[in-house]
């Protein structure tokens, strides 16, 4: 029944595994809660999202996502290096980590770290995973209607109400 499979407006609950091309396991709900997300609200790369649409719970997905269908092609020029003056005494900053400085349109503008030096800080505005080849594995454990409150801010709640990621 099509009401069972995902599809836009369906709370849809995965088990999954992320490689890359080399075989190395980039993420994965191994051990943890499924990972829950609203089907057609852009909460995952569409690539996954596309080979998800239709599945039923204990279907079992593989795909490989390309670089256009995930977190794009890595762009030339997006490092910059700073001052480690720029960040807040107070804020511990490690490579990897995700933070976002508002665009001159007042838009979040995600960046990672990408190094740390004595005085400077080198930033990419790229995903650390823009221009690779994504393998997902795993399984639908669970389908749902979204609530009316899920579907307006565009990402499931968990239980006992609102959460964030």
């Amino acid at each position: 029944m099509a009401s069972h499979t995902a599809a836009n407006g369906k709370v849809v609950s995965i088990h999954y595994t992320l490689t890359l091309e080399g075989g190395e396991v980039v993420d994965s709900s191994e051990g943890q809660a499924p990972f829950e997300y609203l089907h057609g609200a852009s909460n995952i790369v569409a690539g996954l999202e596309k080979a998800l649409t239709g599945l039923a719970v204990d279907a079992p997905f593989q795909v490989a996502v390309a670089p256009e269908e995930g977190y794009g092609m890595r762009q030339d020029g997006n490092e910059q290096r700073i001052s480690r003056k720029v960040f807040p005494p107070n804020v511990k900053i490690a490579v990897g980590m995700q933070l976002a400085a508002k665009g001159d349109d007042g838009q979040p503008m995600p960046f990672w770290i990408a190094k740390i030096e004595e005085d400077v800080v080198t930033i990419d505005f790229n995903h650390p995973l823009a221009g690779e080849t994504l393998h997902f594995a795993g399984k639908v454990v669970g389908i749902r209607e979204a609530s009316k409150e899920e579907l307006q801010h565009g990402h499931p709640h968990g239980p006992g109400g609102h959460h964030h990621h």
